[in-house]
């Protein structure tokens, strides 16, 4: 059975490849697979019928076989250990792509994530720069951490991996941030995930997604 993630109906991020199920479909043509996208409205995602798949009424989702599964991490994953090229063939380097995996969702993302949200919901309040100066030594102390890591190297671990999708994807968040300017090796490797062809097939079917509502609406 073809493979069916969730995705908006209308992404917030206006078809800039943010929204979460662009690693899905990342990860999906990075292993061949083809797949199908049923999209859903803010309020669709709050229904019974997408609960019983998301019970936080989040997407993406992803169904095959009777397997439904929710998680962009617990997706990748399931996509990597199914279908050949986004985990190594040796025990240890595949251990090693999946902390980094983690590493990716856990410990650069949040606060990222939460530098988003300040910027939506305190920006008018009277702390709101003390707060932003705060999240932001945050994120630069793991930006520190991980360019250090990174070095010359093209990938975190070897060859490229499914660390790195989800590494490249969270780090993109950044973007016009201004805060990846003292790291040139980590906008390097933003760049280099970006000119993988199978990203650049991902970003085009969101992207169709947002031109098609727009016209749409």
């Amino acid at each position: 059975m073809t493979i069916t993630i969730t995705a908006f109906e209308k992404s917030p991020d206006r078809g800039r490849g943010q929204a979460r199920d662009m690693r899905i479909r990342w990860a999906l043509e990075e292993a061949g697979q083809p797949y199908d996208v049923r999209l859903l409205s803010f309020k669709a995602m709050k229904e019974p019928t997408h609960l019983a798949r998301q019970p936080f009424g989040q997407i993406p989702t992803y169904e095959q076989d009777g397997l439904i599964l929710f998680e962009t991490g617990a997706i990748v994953l399931h996509i990597a250990d199914r279908h050949p090229g986004l985990l190594p063939d040796d025990t240890d380097g595949r251990a090693r792509a999946i902390a980094w995996m983690f590493a990716a969702l856990n410990t650069i993302e949040p606060p990222i994530v939460e530098r988003e949200t300040a910027g939506y919901t305190e920006r008018d309040r009277s702390w709101y720069g003390e707060r932003l100066a705060m999240v932001e030594k945050r994120i630069r102390q793991r930006l520190d951490a991980l360019s250090r890591h990174l070095g010359d190297a093209d990938w975190l671990d070897g060859g490229f991996s499914a660390g790195d999708l989800l590494m490249v994807t969270v780090l993109r968040r950044l973007n016009g941030s201004g805060l990846l300017d003292d790291y040139p090796n980590l906008s390097a490797y933003i760049a280099r995930g970006e000119a993988r062809p199978a990203y650049s097939r991902a970003f085009d079917a969101q992207l169709a997604v947002f031109t098609a509502a727009s016209t749409a609406g």
